[in-house]
C-alpha cells in the first residue's frame, strides 16, 4: 500500500495552485484517450525504435535543432546522437543543413518523410487526437495547441537548464 509521506509532499503542496492541479488532471486524460500501445521496431509503421521516434519529436520545427543542443536535451552522448542522425538521415527522415546564420554550424531538420514517420510512430494515435481536436471550436483548438506548445517549450527549457 502506498503511503502519503508528508515530508516528501510538503514542499510540493506549498507550491500547488490551480494551474498545477489542472495540468496534473489534464495530461493523464489526454494520454489515456489518445495513447497507443508501445511499439517495437518490428511493429512500428515506419520501422523506428521508440528512441528514434523521440528524437524526431524533439527536432525543432521549422527552424531545426543544433546536434549539440539536441544531444544535451535528449541526454545522450554526441557520438550516440551522431549515429542516430546518420541512420535516420540515411532513411530520408531528416537532413543536416548548414545554419544560414553561422556556416560553421549544422542544423537538424525533419524532411516530409520524417514528419510522416513522426505522425505514424507517435505515442499518441493521430486519428484519436484528430477526433478530440475536431470536437473543439476552432478558436479553442488554436488556444489549446498554443498552450501545449508553450508548455512543451517551458518543459524543454527546464530540462535543458538542468531542472
Amino acid at each position: 500500500m502506498v503511503r502519503f509521506d508528508e515530508r516528501f509532499f510538503r514542499p510540493h503542496i506549498a507550491r500547488m495552485d490551480d494551474d498545477l492541479i489542472a495540468v496534473l488532471r489534464a495530461y493523464p486524460q489526454i494520454y489515456l484517450a489518445c495513447h497507443v500501445e508501445h511499439r517495437t521496431r518490428a511493429s512500428s509503421p515506419s520501422g523506428l525504435t521508440s528512441r528514434d521516434s523521440a528524437l524526431l519529436a524533439h527536432v525543432a520545427e521549422p527552424a531545426g535543432s543544433s546536434p549539440a543542443a539536441l544531444a544535451r536535451h535528449l541526454g545522450v552522448a554526441p557520438s550516440t546522437l551522431s549515429a542516430a542522425l546518420a541512420r535516420l538521415g540515411g532513411r530520408g527522415l531528416l537532413t543536416l543543413d548548414e545554419d544560414e546564420a553561422d556556416a560553421r554550424r549544422r542544423l537538424v531538420r525533419l524532411t516530409a518523410a520524417g514528419r510522416a514517420a513522426l505522425v505514424a510512430d507517435s505515442v499518441l494515435d493521430p486519428a484519436r487526437l484528430a477526433a478530440v481536436l475536431a470536437r473543439m471550436p476552432a478558436a479553442a483548438r488554436r488556444r489549446a495547441v498554443e498552450g501545449l506548445t508553450l508548455l512543451a517549450a517551458a518543459a524543454r527549457d527546464y530540462r535543458d537548464g538542468g531542472g
